[in-house]
């Protein structure tokens, strides 16, 4: 009796799945690629290349012969493929991701026995016969005992069953579980996206209320800088309606837009307003997400410029070191704080607070400081380039 065979029969699945998991650490990484992103059939490809590869490896090293590992691969990978993607389309995306688990299981599970049933059917009479003559004509005494029964027999064999469904199921369930991260991912990031550009959105009408009013105040005084203040709201809206689409957008550029803004309230203020302004341009190639700094800086002349301050003022400074931001406002306040008007601004500050925990997690800080004669906001950001 020639042990060639018997090998392969007893492949264990601890040594498979160990191999498996080092695929499905190299799969993750390399999915995350901008071509992969591009171009999703590439992550199958991947996968069954490098299922290919380390199934030849392990059956090759099993028959002490890598020709025909390759061979008989080759013979069982579409059985591998029809399991996928049944379990992929049939299972996953018609039961699991809509919560139905039962059904989900019971399918899976269905698919399973027919997936081993036809595993056993391509061995019994592809893989085997195809194995035994390899060995045949190497070794004319060679035999092996399970060539002597019927298809029928072997076929109904318990433990040769069992052994089909531990192979078929070792490559198929790394790739499903790889696929349920995926979902899962994508399913996250589209619940963020969703938040954000809610988010994003509730900016626009809340500046553009407040640039009405500043603009009707303007008005009423029949200022001549008004022309000059709408022309610069427009600027600002402009970059908030049509570059601030992405993500994250250019520090520099968002720098530019605070500079604007805060120019337009040193026009409406002119004298009666004190401004202390140090903002450093040492940018390099830092992103930001748009529009987080501009509510806590229009906060600080809503609030800092009220017309029971004396002798209202505002410090501004925006330090960077590295990728770290540092932005610190400071701004008088009224004696007596009233309630009235306040709501305003506690929209955008809930609003940046928001993002900063969507996009900023662990990774930031904001902090308020209501002083005797002050109220100073600090603003901490570790960026990415």
């Amino acid at each position: 009796m020639f042990a060639g065979p018997v090998c392969r029969q007893n492949i264990p699945f601890v040594y498979v799945h160990f191999h498996f998991l080092q695929l499905a650490a190299t799969f993750e990484l390399v999915k995350k690629t901008d071509v992969i992103s591009r171009y999703p059939v590439l992550k199958h490809l991947y996968f069954w290349l490098a299922a290919f590869v380390l199934l030849t490896y392990i059956y090759g090293t099993a028959y002490e012969n890598f020709e025909l590992g390759v061979k008989v691969i080759l013979m069982l990978l579409p059985v591998h493929l029809l399991y996928f993607y049944l379990v992929d389309y049939i299972v996953v995306r018609h039961f699991y991701i809509k919560g139905q688990y039962l059904k989900a299981f019971l399918v899976a599970l269905a698919i399973m026995f027919f997936i081993a049933l036809l595993y056993r059917v391509v061995e019994i009479f592809i893989t085997d016969p195809y194995i035994y003559q390899f060995y045949k004509a190497r070794n004319a005494n060679f035999t092996w005992a399970s060539r002597q029964r019927s298809a029928g027999q072997q076929l109904s064999d318990p433990i040769l069953f069992v052994t089909a469904i531990e192979r078929s199921n070792a490559v198929v369930w790394i790739g499903i579980t790889l696929r349920l991260f995926t979902l899962s991912h994508e399913r996250k990031q589209s619940a963020l996206q969703a938040e954000l550009s809610s988010l994003k959105a509730q900016l626009h009408p809340h500046f553009l209320f407040n640039s009405l009013n500043n603009i009707y105040s303007l008005s009423l005084e029949k200022s001549e800088k008004t022309p000059e203040v709408v022309l610069g709201i427009s600027n600002i809206l402009r970059y908030s309606l049509y570059e601030c689409t992405a993500q994250q957008v250019s520090l520099k550029r968002d720098i530019e837009v605070l500079q604007d803004y805060i120019k337009l309230e040193k026009i409406r203020y002119e004298e009666r307003l004190e401004l202390n302004l140090f903002i450093a341009d040492n940018t390099q190639n830092l992103q930001i997400a748009p529009l987080l700094m501009l509510p806590l800086v229009e906060n600080a002349f809503k609030h800092g410029t009220a017309a029971t301050i004396d002798t209202p003022w505002i410090n501004i400074q925006l330090r960077i070191q590295g990728n770290h931001l540092t932005l610190n406002i400071s701004n008088s306040k009224p004696e007596t704080t009233g309630t009235t008007g306040n709501n305003d601004g506690k929209i955008g500050i809930e609003n940046v607070r928001k993002r900063l925990q969507l996009l900023y997690a662990g990774r930031y800080s904001l902090d308020f400081f209501d002083e005797e004669d002050c109220f100073i906001t600090l603003l901490n950001i570790e960026l990415t380039n």
